[in-house]
């Protein structure tokens, strides 16, 4: 039960995650219950309005009872809220509380909704997998591979990784990598599953990592695409990544010279691992991994699961949801991951040292986009490369602009695949250059080729 006391409490603070106002009941108001059940339960107060002020309703001998039916009848599985009538200085106010529900997810009229932060979302195919997945403690990887059989396994992988496992001391396996791999439950009913094909295969899936190092956005110096079992993969695109970042060497007064490198390889080498093991294998994309001058971007398939948000990710208390529990078993058990969810928090630490490296994340594209930017001064040649590339990169952004006019930020950066920081950077340059102009309202306009600049003659001096 709810007192009067409380619904003025929460009259008072204003919708949140778990709380919404409605000044009647309609259709809004039930999904709205239906995405407080998909995430952590939550309560809409009918009769106040989005300012807090609290206008009631009209109630007759049967409302609530026929509230409670329009409910329960147009929600699958339906859901039957906690419903209540309070007299808030002569003005009704009705509480409509329902809890997390245990199988989600629910859906109204074939529709289905998650609460986050203050607003409701609807969820796409893949979020609606992903949620049933959770609410059943399931996970992709755990499914038996299609068409697979026990040969399809590598047994030397297999050995090795049993080898690595005891010797980490985290899990003691059977030295049958057979028996080993059906007590991890890799292999069910005598098949392997997707996260031992993704581990062990004899012939890895396509599931690429794709890894360049660029000189402008367009201008590719160094190509690789690395398809390979997992650990593999990871170390293989990791050399990759050594072998293009500059090291300097400092001297401490000891013998030996120390190296360091112009990123935190720890850092990267957990950025990695973040791609790897959390993104979405039903994804046919690759995850990419770009080296400039000044940056090294990541892009992993898959947002972030479960409902995490970027603002929890900056935090070092976000409870990580996790997508492919074989997988990140695997690597947990082999020390190559510390702790679940633990991944952005260590980054973080490893960049203390590096107060000239800044660390950006977004979600862009269907992905998520991580990127480590050094802000130390460089050698004049590269300083040549890194500011050829800004120029490049503005010129592409601005041949999207010419043959997509319209696109906002958001998908200019999806476009692209750049930083939306980046690419704020790049339109002040080309608005402040009077190239490219806003057309139409803050939050529905976009970005065109200013015709007219366009068709001005160039002044001489000018840029």
């Amino acid at each position: 039960m709810i007192a009067s006391t409380d619904i003025n409490e929460l009259i008072r603070i204003g919708e949140s995650l778990t709380l919404e106002y409605k000044s009647s009941f309609d259709r809004k108001s039930i999904e709205t219950l239906v995405a407080f059940a998909n995430a952590n339960g939550g309560t809409v107060l009918v009769g106040v309005e989005d300012n807090g002020a609290v206008p009631g309703v009209s109630l007759g001998n049967e409302t609530l009872n026929k509230w409670l039916g329009q409910i329960k009848s147009s929600t699958s599985p339906s859901i039957i809220p906690d419903i209540e009538a309070f007299d808030i200085d002569g003005r009704t106010v009705v509480a409509i509380r329902i809890s997390e529900y245990p199988v989600k997810p629910i859906n109204t009229r074939g529709k289905y909704f998650k609460r986050i932060a203050s607003s409701n979302h609807q969820l796409s195919l893949n979020e609606i997998t992903d949620l049933y997945m959770q609410s059943l403690q399931l996970s992709w990887d755990a499914y038996e591979a299609p068409r697979e059989d026990l040969d399809s396994l590598s047994i030397s992988k297999i050995e090795q990784f049993i080898d690595q496992v005891n010797q980490c001391d985290r899990f003691t396996l059977d030295k049958s990598p057979l028996l080993a791999l059906e007590k991890l439950k890799y292999v069910v009913n005598n098949r392997p599953t997707l996260a031992a094909m993704l581990l062990f295969a004899n012939n890895p899936l396509r599931h690429h990592i794709h890894v360049g190092r660029f000189k402008t956005p367009t201008m590719i110096i160094d190509d690789r695409q690395i398809t390979d079992t997992l650990f593999d993969a990871v170390e293989q695109a990791m050399k990759f990544l050594i072998s293009h970042i500059s090291v300097a060497f400092e001297f401490d007064g000891s013998l030996q010279r120390k190296e360091r490198f112009a990123y935190p390889l720890p850092a990267l080498r957990e950025a990695m691992l973040n791609a790897v093991v959390h993104r979405d294998y039903a994804n046919s994309s690759d995850i990419q991994i770009k080296v400039f001058d000044d940056r090294i971007t990541i892009f992993n398939p898959g947002k972030f699961y479960g409902g995490l948000t970027i603002e929890e990710i900056k935090t070092d208390s976000y409870q990580s949801h996790i997508r492919n529990k074989l997988i990140a078993e695997a690597f947990y058990l082999t020390k190559n991951i510390e702790k679940y969810g633990s991944g952005f928090i260590r980054i973080r630490k490893e960049l203390e040292a590096y107060p000239e490296v800044s660390f950006d994340v977004e979600e862009t594209g269907g992905g998520v986009l991580v990127t480590f930017s050094t802000l130390m001064s460089i050698s004049e040649g590269v300083s040549e490369g890194v500011s050829e590339g800004v120029s490049e990169g503005v010129n592409s952004l601005m041949d999207c602009i010419k043959n997509k006019p319209g696109l906002r930020i958001p998908e200019l950066s999806e476009q692209l695949h750049i930083p939306a920081k980046t690419i704020e950077r790049w339109i002040k340059k080309l608005r402040d250059q009077n190239k490219i102009i806003f057309k139409g309202a803050p939050k529905t306009g976009g970005y065109f080729i200013n015709e007219e600049r366009r068709h001005q003659p160039e002044q001489a001096g000018a840029e």
